[in-house]
């Protein structure tokens, strides 16, 4: 018989975490209003006609920490 998994050992400790790092974001999370215009503008109209709605989407991210 397999020993149960309490839920303790489940639960992430704050414990072990400092209190002060903060919460990473993902690329995919960032930037959600450059990004929703920058795909529709893609989608109607292809990347050639939107490289300025690209562009600023690249800038937003990089202003968030990601390399782009």
């Amino acid at each position: 018989m397999m020993p149960l998994i309490s839920d303790k050992s489940i639960t992430p400790s704050s414990e072990n975490k400092p209190a002060e790092e903060p919460k990473k974001l993902k690329a995919c999370c960032a930037c959600p209003d450059t990004k929703r215009v920058r795909d529709a503008c893609i989608m109607e109209n292809g990347e050639e006609k939107c490289r300025h709605l690209i562009e600023a989407h690249k800038e937003c991210m990089r202003k968030m920490g990601f390399n782009i």
